[in-house]
């Protein structure tokens, strides 16, 4: 093996670990049950001192289409940085902007086709847990601030969201709102992707959205990534998100 001849260490630094999933999302409506109606791509860097970069592709199919992607990195203990967001809407231009959040605010520098340049400094009432992209893959990261010793419905504080909408189809613009958490129990769950140990979790719904947001189960993984497993969200959405594929990449 090549060594750096200062340091006398390997040339390559591998101090992270790279993995990249799949998520399909599925219609459990009716007249369109187990319809494919979208799907995710991410790859997730972490790194050696836990802190983590996920960059996601999302597509949802049903009319009007949206296409996201998403660049979103946590510190060490998973207070997110910053974020980096485009999106299209019904295969238009919708928006881009870039977010940074800091102890006492978050800061926003975005560009959409309906608001046109925007700059947004948002006062925090406390450092901020978690943010709110849209991806699916990072819908699991918010009950990393769950007190499972606890049980019961708890409140993780204000959050940030790029979007209102339910499939994160506006902005991308700050919209603040409060976050509660459920906690089910303890769980085996076999997805495409393979058998996992796993925590069932809840969103039990928010009427702080323009539209309330209907009941919504997680399953995460029970190893502390928190990795999405599979969820559905009920009401008048009916539908299902599994992962189908997850795997480490590795290098020679």
């Amino acid at each position: 093996m090549s060594t750096a001849p200062a340091s006398g260490l390997p040339i390559r630094q591998r101090d992270h670990k790279v993995y990249q999933g799949t998520i399909v999302y599925l219609s459990k409506k009716p007249d369109r049950m187990n319809e494919e109606r979208g799907r995710e791509f991410y790859t997730l860097v972490v790194h050696g001192d836990g802190s983590r970069t996920i960059t996601v592709h999302t597509e949802i199919d049903d009319r009007p289409s949206v296409h996201r992607d998403a660049v979103y990195s946590l510190d060490k203990d998973w207070m997110p940085l910053d974020c980096m967001m485009r999106l299209t809407v019904g295969d238009k231009f919708m928006g881009t902007g870039w977010m940074k959040f800091h102890d006492t605010h978050a800061e926003c520098e975005t560009f959409t086709a309906i608001e046109g340049r925007v700059t947004q400094t948002y006062k925090l009432k406390a450092p901020l847990k978690t943010f709110q992209n849209h991806a699916i893959a990072c819908d699991s990261w918010h009950f990393k601030h769950y007190d499972i010793a606890k049980g019961g419905i708890q409140s993780v504080g204000q959050i940030l969201l790029s979007s209102p909408d339910h499939r994160g189809a506006t902005g991308p613009l700050f919209y603040a709102i409060n976050m509660s958490l459920g906690y089910v129990g303890k769980d085996k769950v076999t997805v495409k992707a393979g058998t996992f140990d796993a925590y069932h979790f809840q969103f039990p719904g928010s009427k702080e959205l323009p539209q309330e947001h209907p009941p919504y189960e997680i399953w995460t993984t029970a190893d502390g990534e928190f990795t999405f497993l599979k969820g559905g969200v009920a009401g008048y959405m009916q539908t299902y998100y599994e992962l189908i594929d997850l795997k480490e990449i590795k290098m020679n």
